[in-house]
């Protein structure tokens, strides 16, 4: 089962990387259809090994031209922000309705929406008009957004990171892939951090977060790598196809969470 675990989180990194939705949308999702562990433990270990593809993406990037400090930092600071609102969200609605599936069926269906959102528009945005957002301030509010979003979700990033950077900021693909995977970085050092502050980290085993870990890592090089030989376009297509996978892992998981309640 960790070899089955390690192959979903690389190639899961990978496309997540090279797309910038951290992979964690795809992991998520996946294993939780499978069943292998608590969506407590699967959220916890699922952002670990978005944060160890994020860490190396982000590095590898470093001196891109698309991290425009003037934007993408205050993006960042406000995605830190939102982590740790995000897994308080979390922690609360667990503690509220104490059931693991009832948490994973509210998942579902809002990850679920956001899809088909982000779907309907990366399919039409070529005829919406976006906007070119320079205030720190604002751009430190949409980080916020997106970092709550993600952390809460247990997914560590999302395509909504993607929809939310062409409109808000004019970016192309790839421009949008690299700064999303910056937001996807900062919100889960904070996500990580709020966990461990509150002692709410759930059991795991150790050989599962060594495989998903590196996996992450490994995921990481390969997406930085690939995305630097892509053009704008076949990133865009490999996105939409990932949207609508992800979109039917979404409903199944539903369906499942609904029967297990």
């Amino acid at each position: 089962m960790i070899v089955l675990i390690f192959l979903i989180c690389l190639a899961a990194s990978t496309i997540g990387g090279i797309c910038g939705i951290g992979g964690g949308v795809v992991i998520k999702p996946l294993l939780d259809a499978t069943g292998v562990m608590s969506v407590s433990t699967l959220s916890f270990l699922s952002g670990l090994t978005v944060l160890a593809m994020a860490v190396v993406n982000v590095w590898k990037n470093r001196k891109s031209k698309a991290i425009d400090a003037g934007r993408s930092l205050p993006l960042g600071i406000g995605a830190a922000v939102g982590g740790v609102i995000g897994k308080q969200i979390f922690q609360s609605l667990k503690a509220a309705v104490g059931s693991d599936q009832l948490v994973g069926l509210v998942q579902a269906i809002v990850l679920g929406i956001l899809v088909l959102g982000t779907l309907l528009y990366v399919r039409n945005k070529s005829r919406i008009r976006a906007r070119s957002i320079r205030n720190p301030w604002l751009c430190g509010a949409v980080g916020a957004v997106l970092g709550m979003l993600s952390s809460f979700l247990g997914i560590g990033g999302g395509p909504m990171n993607l929809a939310v950077l062409y409109y808000f900021f004019s970016m192309d693909t790839k421009q949008a892939a690299i700064n999303s995977i910056l937001v996807i970085l900062l919100s889960q050092i904070t996500s990580l951090g709020a966990t461990l502050v509150s002692g709410a980290v759930p059991a795991f085993e150790w050989g599962v977060l060594a495989a998903m870990a590196s996996a992450g890592i490994l995921g990481g090089l390969l997406s930085a790598k690939l995305q630097k030989k892509m053009s704008a376009e076949k990133v865009d297509v490999l996105f939409q196809i990932l949207l609508v996978i992800i979109l039917l892992i979404c409903v199944f998981n539903g369906w499942k969470a609904v029967g297990g309640i």
